[in-house]
């Protein structure tokens, strides 16, 4: 079912209605990851010195190593964390218009539903953005203590969020929000594989990009597969 969704996921991407979303999908992506990485450029620059010596190996000057060159391979590798709490901005930002899409192709018999208010996509956004931060935060403390299995866990919590947020958020478009987690706990395994399959592309940079729009499409495809009853 998952690898259904998926391939009909990609089938999609030449659609014009897709491709646009995608597009601006990516194009905020980077946008998003610039500004964080702004951030943590400018909140360095608070806590260190522009220069400082270190044993054996001399004077550092860290603004000048970060302009460099090696700038763009830390911009990488600092997408493979920050991609996760952008992918939960995206879920309230753009899910009726992936959604939309998708459904037009695929299921043209489903009624049309109501746009989610815009100040409820914000607020919704902004909540599971700070949750995925929080968790996140203290997944950090963990990884010291896990050693090779670091990555694993990554993996894990931010699956188990991503799946349940993205798939919840989904089915709330057309089941409201009880409906929504009724039918998550339903297939609580589905959800967590799925969400873990999103996790692990998150975690490699530039594919990540197109991540959070494609997952949306995923999801939205198991949403309306599991939400219908069985054939008799």
């Amino acid at each position: 079912m998952i690898l259904t969704a998926f391939l009909k996921t990609l089938g999609q991407i030449g659609d014009r209605a897709f491709r646009r979303v995608l597009l601006l999908g990516v194009g905020l992506s980077i946008l998003l990851l610039a500004l964080l990485y702004a951030a943590i450029f400018v909140l360095i620059g608070w806590l260190l010195p522009e220069t400082f010596t270190l044993p054996w190996i001399g004077e550092v000057n860290w603004v000048d190593e970060l302009i460099s060159g090696t700038s763009l391979i830390l911009m990488l590798v600092l997408s493979v964390f920050l991609m996760v709490p952008v992918a939960s901005a995206f879920i309230g930002l753009f899910l009726d218009d992936v959604a939309e899409a998708v459904e037009r192709k695929h299921y043209p018999d489903l009624p049309k539903v109501a746009p989610i208010p815009v100040l409820d996509q914000v607020r919704d956004a902004l909540g599971f953005f700070a949750v995925v931060v929080g968790v996140n935060l203290v997944a950090l403390v963990l990884y010291f203590f896990v050693g090779p299995f670091a990555p694993l866990l990554f993996w894990a919590v931010n699956g188990f969020l991503l799946g349940r947020e993205f798939f919840q958020m989904a089915a709330m478009r057309r089941l409201g929000r009880k409906g929504a987690v009724a039918l998550r706990k339903r297939h609580g395994l589905t959800v967590f594989v799925a969400g873990l399959l999103m996790a692990v592309p998150l975690s490699v940079p530039l594919v990540n990009l197109m991540i959070p729009i494609l997952g949306a499409a995923v999801f939205t495809h198991l949403v309306n597969r599991l939400a219908r009853p069985p054939a008799v």
